[in-house]
């Protein structure tokens, strides 16, 4: 879905969705992204075989698709990395069905300039998000929203999404970033996406996730960290009613 023709001041970015019996919200969410200026998106949609009439709605935007398939899948994180198998972008971004890009994306885009950047900007909700600048430390502590990262393809020769996560495969990607020397962080205070806080994410548990969360930090931040972790984890349990992991 190109918008004119593709400069090299504007290098395409792939947008990859994974979908499931999504036709409710799919239509929205694709509404957000044909109404970026942005000139160069690709959008790329891997639907788990829904039932629901989503591959009818994705035939009918087909012209605003780059990109789809629909067949059966191991989970969302399995899908998104048949997405990066399919993306030809030097920047990925992962969006949920039921999320929504707001216009902020497209000025965000523009500020893309370095292959080895990891850029990432803010996303609203209903109800409360981390946002801001996440250094190591605060990646360790805490979860950010996927939706405000721009990723360069670079991540993606290096490492994909472990689909033993059922939730947090995203988290335990970005741990490994924010310990990776090879990748600068920087971040745009711009909003980038609205979040829907009631989606797969909101009911559905990672165990797994959270039982390999501190080995992640300690491979891929080191021991200093690690123990730092384990420490700030220590006492945010021992208080009540406590959902740090």
């Amino acid at each position: 879905m190109d918008k004119g023709n593709t400069h090299i001041e504007h290098p395409r970015l792939s947008i990859i969705i994974a979908t499931y019996n999504a036709a409710n919200v799919l239509p929205a969410c694709i509404d957000s992204i044909v109404a970026q200026n942005y000139p160069s998106i690709e959008l790329i949609i891997v639907d788990a075989q829904s039932t629901d009439g989503t591959t009818a709605i994705l035939q009918q935007y087909n012209k605003h698709i780059s990109k789809w398939i629909s067949e059966p899948d191991k989970g969302i994180y399995d899908a998104l990395n048949k997405g990066v198998a399919l993306a030809t972008g030097k920047w990925l971004y992962f969006l949920g069905a039921d999320d929504r890009l707001l216009p902020g994306f497209s000025e965000m885009a523009f500020h893309l300039k370095n292959a080895n950047t990891i850029y990432y900007g803010n996303t609203l909700a209903d109800g409360p998000l981390f946002t801001g600048k996440f250094s190591a430390y605060r990646m360790a502590k805490y979860v950010i929203n996927h939706q405000s990262i721009f990723y360069p393809a670079a991540v993606f020769k290096k490492y994909k999404y472990n689909i033993n996560y059922k939730v947090f495969a995203d988290y335990a990607l970005n741990l490994q970033c924010w310990g990776d020397k090879d990748f600068d962080k920087k971040y745009v205070d711009i909003n980038v996406a609205w979040y829907n806080l009631t989606g797969f994410s909101a009911v559905v548990q990672d165990d797994a996730f959270k039982r390999d969360k501190p080995e992640i930090i300690k491979k891929s931040m080191g021991w200093v960290m690690y123990l730092r972790f384990l420490y700030k984890r220590r006492k945010e349990q021992s208080r009540p009613g406590s959902n740090f992991f």
